[in-house]
Parts: structure tokens; sequence; C-alpha cells
């Protein structure tokens, strides 16, 4: 006995790499000739397929036919034992051995995984979406969100099948390198080899699109090329009152240059061209609940909106400043942040959580799931101001850029609230009119009637200054009548009566069903074939789907705006006029002054 021993441990020490090349060695038990040859052609083609390094380092592996498989089961590992489903055995002497030959590759990959733990590799984590849980780096989320555009859902059970289906792809699917690109990678970094592929196109598709499609605005898809971009930015929308908001909001801004235009300082000034990464949570009713964003149901999802649209959107109708800082990251690692903001647009979606996953961990993740050197940073927090402080304190940001104001807002830096410029506004008014009121807030919380009658006796530079407010004043009116009317619909579109909005409710119902699209743009090409980032014939089909949508949730929107004057509250309506005539009366009134003072000027 110690005789047998003493030979099997020899047998051991003495093999080498060449004498474990991976074999697949056929049961042939209960087979008939036919089914041997198609058997052992399939094994050869497996082994063709699979990596040389994964070949030299495999071992004696049996593959078997068995009917003990459940039926929706194709094939299942066991140490050194590879069992393939014998429904599909017909199909292979078919000649249909497609669906075989993956399974057998998905088998294989299973083996190698337990071998060398590919399912438990941090990076690996990273990329397939298991994602670092808030304030603990080392947990990982059991969730995986990137649920649209997958080859196979059950990619999605564990990391160990993520690993198999993906290997499965990364073999057999020469489009994988552009489908799945940073995956494709990672498997070529870890074999050291990589099946041929074709070339892939720069840069990723997405959905430019407007956040209230109600608006008018229009959504198009477009291409983002790496080359374009010149630097990435933090950027941070300063907090203000509302208690979701008091905390600001993280975003990343892209500088993207003119097209033509060489990469440099230059590209700053493009500021038509620059666009915002922005996780928001996207909701179909109009206010947020505070139960609701701390238990998760809301969806959060990556847009990708115009920088010019987030200033205005910030900087006038929120009356919020913003920062824009810049992050030290090189031409790689921009175009990795890119192809991770890709998959992210195309495949994700997550559970918004006001605490544990909101705007700020959803850009931390972002970069940290996108450049590996920042995922190495230790960068985790869960409010916009502290990601930014981290950045500061990890050199990876250049806050320095904002500590000279002035020349903050001349190198777009710095967007200023427009509240500063409102007040300067009102005070130019103010001090000539000799109004009781200091704060430009109290002045446009006057019901619209009380207004006018201060108007008399304006100059050029007070009636400038009240005209540019009352449009303010204006704007903040329909942005509160659009919720509020959303807000009656949403409260008793179960009602039979439909809270009276009648006519419109088939407007309302169709603008609310279609509004997820610029969110979750993957729902555009429900039903093709295809998965990952989409590729030119998907493209070809997406074009016109986005441009109809878009237009169609314009009309509406159009629509919308005209049918619904009759269902605003009386005093709401009134009040809406008043702003209107106020508009109105100012506008004549500056066109007098001016024609008074080219009198006096040129008699």
């Amino acid at each position: 006995m110690r005789w047998l021993l003493l030979v099997v441990v020899m047998c051991l020490w003495s093999g080498s790499p060449a004498n474990a090349a991976l074999r697949l060695q056929l049961d042939t038990a209960g087979l008939t000739d036919e089914q041997i040859a198609v058997s052992r052609d399939l094994l050869e083609a497996s082994i063709a397929h699979l990596p040389p390094s994964l070949v030299a380092s495999g071992g004696d592996v049996t593959v078997a036919w068995t009917d003990a498989l459940p039926h929706d089961a194709t094939g299942r590992a066991r140490r050194d034992l590879v069992l393939l489903n014998q429904r599909l055995l017909p199909a292979l002497t078919r000649s249909a051995r497609d669906e075989v030959l993956a399974t057998v590759l998905h088998e294989v990959a299973h083996l190698h995984d337990r071998s060398v733990h590919l399912s438990s590799d941090p990076r690996l984590l990273d990329l397939a979406g298991w994602q670092v849980k808030a304030k603990r780096p080392r947990a990982r989320s059991s969730r995986n969100s990137f649920v649209d555009r997958t080859p196979d859902p059950y990619e999605l059970t564990s990391p160990r099948e993520f690993v198999a289906v993906n290997l499965e792809y990364f073999l057999l699917d020469p489009e994988y390198a552009c489908r799945r690109p940073a995956l494709h990678r990672f498997f070529s970094e870890h074999f050291g080899w990589a099946p041929p592929h074709p070339d892939c196109p720069n840069g990723f598709s997405y959905l430019a699109a407007a956040t209230d499609p109600a608006s008018g605005a229009s959504s198009a898809l477009a291409t983002l090329d790496p080359a374009r971009v010149e630097s990435v930015e933090y950027l941070l929308a300063e907090g203000n009152s509302e208690p979701m908001s008091r905390w600001g909001h993280s975003m990343l801004r892209l500088v993207v240059c003119a097209p033509g235009r060489l990469r440099g300082p230059d590209c700053r000034l493009d500021l038509q061209f620059h666009l915002v990464l922005s996780f928001r949570a996207f909701i179909d009713d109009v206010q947020l609940s505070s139960w609701r964003g701390l238990s998760g149901s809301y969806p959060s999802r990556l847009f990708v909106l115009p920088l010019e649209q987030v200033v205005e959107e910030y900087t006038r109708d929120q009356l919020r400043g913003l920062q824009s800082v810049p992050l030290a990251m090189d031409d790689a690692e921009i175009a990795m942040l890119l192809e991770r903001a890709g998959r992210l647009h195309w495949s994700y979606d997550g559970r918004y959580y006001f605490v544990s996953n909101n705007c700020a961990f959803e850009t931390f993740k972002l970069l940290h799931d996108g450049v590996p050197r920042l995922g190495r940073a230790r960068l985790d927090a869960i409010t916009p101001t502290g990601l930014l402080r981290k950045l500061d304190r990890r050199g990876i940001a250049d806050i320095g850029v904002l500590d000279n104001v002035d020349e903050a807002r001349r190198l777009g830096y710095r967007f200023d609230s427009m509240r500063e410029r409102y007040q300067a506004m009102f005070d130019v008014a103010r001090g000539e009119l000799a109004l009781p009121q200091t704060k430009v807030d109290e002045w446009l919380q006057l019901p619209a009637s009380e207004r006018r009658i201060r108007f008399d006796g304006a100059g050029v530079r007070a009636t400038a200054a009240l005209l540019v407010l009352e449009e303010s004043a204006r704007r903040h009116k329909l942005a509160l009548a659009r919720q509020e009317l959303k807000r009656r619909y949403l409260s008793t579109r179960g009602d039979n009566g439909h809270g009276g909005f009648g006519e419109v409710d088939a407007t309302l119902q169709e603008i609310l069903q279609n509004s997820g699209f610029s969110s979750r743009p993957s729902a555009l090409l429900a039903g093709q074939p295809g998965y990952g980032l989409p590729q030119a014939a998907e493209i070809t089909v997406l074009q016109p789907a986005a441009d109809v949508r878009a237009e169609r949730l314009a009309e509406l929107g159009g629509r919308l705006t005209v049918e619904v004057q009759a269902l605003l509250d009386p005093s709401v309506r009134a009040e809406l006029a008043a702003v209107v005539d106020n508009l109105d009366v100012l506008g004549r009134r500056m066109r007098r002054l001016n024609r008074e003072a080219d009198g006096i000027e040129m008699p």
C-alpha cells in the first residue's frame, strides 16, 4: 500500500504542463457509432475554440451524455466531469451543434473558474455589475442591476454564471469585443490571447434626451468619440433649502471639442458641445417621496444631457450655482470611463436610495468601476460635497480652479445662480422706485396685480430689470401650474371621470407612458436581437425610432399646452394671465422710453 502511494506521489510530482494539457474524453457508453463520431468532432471543435493557455493548464475531463439533468439544464460541470443533457444529442446529429458547443465551453469555463477563481476577482465583479456597497468597499451588492441588453439573463444569477456565459460569447461571438469592450479586455489580459474580431467603431451611441418630454424639447441619437473629449470634470450643483437637495447634486461634465477642433484648452469655449453624465431618480410622479426614496422605489438611471440644458435647469430654474472641477485623467482613462458610461446608459436599471445609493454614490461607482486607478483610491462617499472633498484629498480633483471667482466664471469652472443676478436687478428697481421689499423673493411672491401698480415712474434701467424679473415669475408660475396639473391627474387617473380631465386624458397618459424612453433607451430596441453596446445595424434601426418618439412627444407637449388651459384652477389661470399682462405693460413701457431717449439724443 505504501509502495502504491509512493508511485502516485511520484507521478504527481513529475507531471509537467505539457502532460497536463486539457483533454476532453468522451464517455461512449450507450452511444451509436454516429453519435460517437459527432460527439468527438464537437469536443475537438471545443478544444480549438478555447484559449491556448487554458488548454495548456488543463487536464483530463470526461464528457458524458445523460438523461439525469433537468429538462431546462443544458449541461453541468463536476470536478473533472462535464455532463451534457441527452435531449441535445439529436440536434447534434443534425449538424445543429452551436448550442451544444456553447454548452461545452460554458461548462469548461466553470471548471477553469473553480481553479483560478475568476468569479471572485474584484475587477471582474466591478465590470460585471456586482458593485461595491456604500461605505463598505469589501461588500458587494447581491443584485446585478445591469438587466438590459443582456445576451442571456442567466448571467445575472451569480458571478460564476456570469463568467461562464461571458466566456461563451468571448470565444464564439466576434462582436463581443465591440459590444462589451471592457470585459473583452479583461478576458484577453487574463488568457494572454483573444480570438479574431473586427475593428470596433470609436465611441458609443447614446440618446441625448430632455428631462421633460412634455416641454417639447427634442431627443436624438448621437455618438460620443473619446478622441473629442478634452477632459472630465466633477460637476457639483450647490445645495438649496429643499430637503433632498441640501447636499447638492453630483454629476460629471465632459468637455467635448467642437467637430474639427484639435483637443486643447480652447475646447472649453465649445460649451454647446459639452455633455453631462447625471444619475437621477426617474419618477412618474411630480414629487420625490421621502419614504419611496429611502426604500429604493425610484429607478436610478444615467442621463446624457447637454451642458447648456443643465446650466439652465440649475442656475435659472432652481437658482443653484454650479462648480465644475477638473479631474486628473489621461486619455486611456477617459476612454475607459466613457465605455463604462455607455454600458450604464444601455444596460443599467438601478434603485435610487437617498442615503445609500444616491447621485453621489452612483457617480463614485462610475469612477470606481470605469477607471481601475480611481477604484483603488477609496473615494466612496454618500454626499456630493463629501465626494468632492475626497477627490481633492487624493489629488484627483483640482479644486484650486475655484479660488479666483472671476477667473472661474470666465473659464467656465463656475456658473452662478441667477438668484444673485435677480437680486442685483431688483436692487436697481428698488433704488429707483423706493420699493419696500428688500429681497427679490419677497417681490416675486407678491400677486402680479400688486407688482404692476409700482411700474409707473420706472426709468429705462428699472423697467429693463423689472422685465427680466417678470419673465422669471412667469417661468416659475408655469412650472408650478404644470406640477399641480400633473399631481391632480396622477391622483385621479383611477377614477372613472378622470378628475375632470376629459379629452386631455389620452394625451397625458401617452406622455407618461412614453417619457421613460429618454432614461432607458434600450426600450427602443425591445424585440431586436443584440446585447451590450448597439452596433451599426441596430443603430440604423434605433435612429428613426428615436426621432419618431421624440417628435411624437414634442407634438403631445404642444397639444397639452393648449388643451390644459381650461383645466387650471381659476386663480392660477388668472395669475398667469396677470403676469402675461405685466410683461406686455413693461414691454410697451420699455419701447416708449427708448423712443423718448432717441428723441432727446436726435431731435
